[in-house]
């Protein structure tokens, strides 16, 4: 049987220090930090690194309806996403994550765009 790529990384131990060094670099940038500013980060910690080990395969995951909810009151445009994916990708290259499996789990988050990007009225 083919281990998934939670497995093949580690599991939560490492995509939890992936998910806290993607948090300190998502509150250094201009355009996507202060969607963290008066957010408990321990909690959002925690969602993100379930949230990123279910698209790695992992026990955790998240319905559709969950994931527009939580970001259902954020004015998350286009702009934001990519900076937001462009982040993800250059965090998981820097923790070793191969290109194939970036590829993977980034195409995974971009399918979910549709649930996080505010649509224009």
């Amino acid at each position: 049987m083919e281990q998934t790529l939670f497995e093949r990384y580690g599991g939560f131990s490492v995509v939890s220090r992936i998910v806290l060094d993607l948090y300190e670099r998502l509150l250094d940038d201009d355009d996507v930090g202060p969607f963290f500013d008066d957010i408990d980060m321990a909690r959002i910690v925690d969602h993100q690194t379930k949230f990123l080990s279910s698209l790695m395969g992992g026990p955790a995951s998240y319905t559709e309806d969950q994931i527009r909810k939580m970001h259902a009151r954020l004015d998350i445009n286009d702009v934001h996403f990519d900076k937001l994916e462009a982040i993800l990708r250059q965090t998981l290259s820097d923790h070793g994550v191969s290109q194939q499996d970036q590829d993977t789990i980034v195409g995974a988050f971009e399918s979910r765009r549709s649930l996080v990007v505010e649509k224009a009225p």
